[in-house]
């Protein structure tokens, strides 16, 4: 839309000003992370966003000593390795198999009747390390300790005391109803009614697609499916990928082998997966358990989420080739014919070298794609499409304007190019005097990638 001045500057000299030339490409995120696991603590299947490890056992509570039986909870403890791989925004679902149950405690009067209860504020194991002391006399004072933090409540009478509760910002307990007969009594005991208890750590894919479908309207650019392997989590993924590719928010995933046996991992793992969105990371990695204090060897799912943190700080058109990695250890050491194998059948493979890396950066994609960073620079590339044209929407659809469309994106793809992301690239905008009509706009664009002998050619329908 045009904005016109009507003050006369000179005699028979009025300003004109087009709104068109003033618009750009603001800011892309590249480096997002969203992930789905299991954890003790947290809503369930919500969408938390996170911005460093302290947050997230805030929100999440500390997982579980690892054991390599059972199911251990695979949320936080990947985060941890996607925070130390260089994670700074990740959008976290918690995943159960079946309800978690909350914490429950009563408070009683001197004759042991409830006056209300005190909720846990969200259901899993982690309430059950809540220490709480209620203190009687002429002030009831309610003591919550938990992970070092103590909260502190006073009260003559019980409403009172609930009251004090009510009002407070506490992360830990919800307080139920006080009956109106009950609030001039004083309250004297606490006593546990249900110990929180089903993590829900024994999640299937079935809830792991419950969780990606959260991710879905999210604008993330790295999956990790904490604690699956790519055998187990592939079709769920591969189907997550393309629905938000369809819908414009495309994203790249990053999974794990289940397996660091060489034989398995080519037949069950890559043989699942063959994708230009998906890495496959193996093997699996050594980190200190925070529970046990021991160094412990963990699948390939977490290789992936450390891997994903270190990706996330990577620009676009940067190769994950030779990137270190801050792994304490592999639980693997491939040979030189393993690794060979193993990156013929598009498996990423980590090594020891001058610490812990990344030997190859590639997808699991057989085609042009098989480089991460073209894959990330195209995508790029088309957000950048996206944002630079979405506040012409609503415009006149004509010669102009998208002759200002095209200046838009020309200076987008020349930052492109000075940035070394392209070695050049061609740009067209047009339309047919029926598309004109119906508001729709061709952008074609011929994209050469720096670190690529491929031409990729992407052609958006604006509408």
């Amino acid at each position: 839309m045009s904005e016109s001045i009507g003050e006369m500057i000179l005699p028979g000299t009025y300003i004109d000003v087009r709104a068109e030339g003033l618009i750009g490409v603001g800011g892309i995120s590249t480096g997002n992370i969203g992930i789905v696991g299991t954890a003790n603590r947290g809503p369930v299947n919500e969408v938390q966003i996170l911005g460093s490890y302290t947050e997230a056992l805030d929100t999440f509570g500390q997982y579980d000593e690892w054991s390599t039986t059972g199911n251990p909870l695979s949320l936080v403890r990947a985060l941890a390795q996607v925070f130390n791989g260089g994670g700074s925004t990740v959008y976290a679902v918690r995943v159960a198999n079946g309800t978690p149950v909350a914490r429950v405690i009563s408070v009683r009067d001197s004759a042991d009747a409830v006056l209300f209860t005190l909720t846990a504020t969200s259901g899993g194991t982690w309430a059950n390390d809540i220490k709480a002391t209620l203190t009687s006399g002429a002030t009831a004072k309610l003591e919550l300790e938990y992970a070092g933090n103590k909260e502190v409540f006073e009260g003559a009478t019980a409403l009172d005391l609930h009251t004090a509760i009510v009002a407070s910002s506490t992360q830990l307990i919800t307080a139920g109803a006080l009956a109106a007969a009950d609030e001039a009594t004083a309250a004297d005991d606490l006593d546990d009614t249900t110990a929180g208890s089903n993590n829900g750590e024994n999640a299937t894919a079935t809830q792991l697609q419950t969780g990606l479908a959260r991710l879905a309207t999210q604008p993330v650019n790295i999956l990790v499916a904490a604690g699956f392997g790519a055998a187990q989590a592939a079709s769920r993924v591969l189907a997550h990928l393309e629905a938000t590719e369809n819908d414009g928010l495309e994203r790249m995933a990053v999974l794990g082998v289940t397996s660091d046996t060489v034989s398995s991992v080519v037949s069950s793992d890559a043989g699942a997966v063959s994708n230009k969105r998906v890495i496959l990371v193996g093997p699996g990695i050594k980190s200190t358990d925070a529970r046990s204090g021991n160094l412990v060897n963990l699948p390939g799912s977490y290789a992936a989420a450390l891997v994903a943190g270190r990706l996330s700080t990577l620009a676009p058109h940067i190769s994950l080739t030779n990137k270190d990695l801050a792994a304490e250890g592999l639980t693997t050491e491939y040979t030189r014919a393993e690794q060979k194998n193993l990156l013929q059948n598009r498996v990423m493979v980590l090594h020891k070298h001058f610490g812990y890396r990344a030997l190859k950066g590639i997808t699991t994609d057989t085609g042009a794609f098989k480089q991460i960073s073209v894959r990330r620079t195209v995508d790029y590339a088309k957000a950048g499409v996206r944002k630079g044209s979405n506040p012409y929407i609503g415009k006149l659809n004509n010669v102009r304007v998208r002759a200002a469309l095209k200046a838009t994106l020309d200076g987008f793809f020349a930052g492109m190019v000075l940035d070394e992301m392209l070695t050049e690239y061609s740009l067209d905008v047009t339309a047919t005097r029926a598309q004109e009509i119906n508001g729709i706009a061709l952008v074609t664009l011929t994209l050469k990638p720096t670190f690529s002998i491929d031409f990729v050619k992407v052609i958006m329908n604006l509408e």
